[in-house]
């Protein structure tokens, strides 16, 4: 007759831990007063969708025989936004922006995952990188980018012995520089739509060593500039509980 051995227990591993001591909380006064401050903050210029049609060919090695998932994300690479039509801001050098190009690049990068022809074969994976590029014509703006234009000036003299002689080799130069805030951009949202084959079509059984694939993309993208507002607002002051400075007696 066998003997049936207890099973042996190991034990857990010992965890120090420390009760934590429960703190007082009391609210904080906070006085309010009016106030008309002037903030430097990004606007948002133009939140537009932009539809980018791409067609790729990607090759796969090893040869697929069925596409299991493909995951996407889109990286941009550049944002840019040129004016080309304006409109004076007062008497001074300073433009609103009424019109400009929106350049746009970047690259949508595919995970592919598929099978192999293998009976048992592990899941393959291939990783791609779709390049695309292009411009939209920009005319309504939530907010008008602002943009000032520098000058140059020059002055000429005459010789001082000769009124009938210019002085080629005595100039005065001046020069006004305007440094402006760069409109920049932000990736908002991706929306896909594509459609993926082989260029081949292959048996249930056979394989295809490219996948073809056209892609229509719904980029949402937001373009902002830091300006300087002046608004209307409530200032709001945290007063600490007092202390012995300023107590009555």
């Amino acid at each position: 007759m066998s003997v049936i051995k207890p099973e042996q227990v190991t034990p857990a591993c010992p965890v120090i831990s420390t009760e934590q001591i429960p703190l007082t909380v009391e609210p904080t006064t906070i006085i309010s007063q009016a106030a008309v401050p002037t903030i430097k903050v990004p606007v948002v210029l133009v939140e537009p969708t932009l539809q980018i049609v791409v067609e790729a060919n990607i090759p796969l090695n090893p040869p697929a025989t069925e596409i299991k998932r493909v995951v996407k994300n889109v990286f941009l690479n550049q944002v840019k936004l040129v004016p080309v039509a304006f409109t004076r801001i007062g008497t001074t050098d300073f433009f609103n922006v009424t019109r400009a190009k929106l350049f746009v690049g970047g690259f949508i990068r595919k995970n592919i995952e598929y099978a192999s022809a293998a009976c048992t074969g592990a899941l393959l994976d291939t990783i791609a990188d779709v390049p695309f590029t292009g411009f939209a014509d920009i005319t309504t703006f939530l907010t008008r980018p602002i943009i000032g234009i520098s000058e140059a000036s020059k002055a000429f003299f005459l010789n001082e012995t000769d009124g009938q002689v210019p002085r080629l080799d005595k100039n005065f130069f001046q020069n006004l520089v305007k440094y402006n805030e760069q409109p920049f951009g932000e990736l908002v949202a991706a929306n896909f739509y594509e459609l993926d084959f082989s260029p081949v079509i292959a048996t249930p059984e056979g394989t295809f060593n490219s996948l073809t694939e056209k892609i229509v993309l719904d980029l949402t993208v937001k373009v902002l500039q830091t300006q300087q507002l002046l608004i209307a607002a409530t200032q709001q002051i945290a007063i600490p509980p007092a202390g012995t400075v300023g107590c009555e007696e």
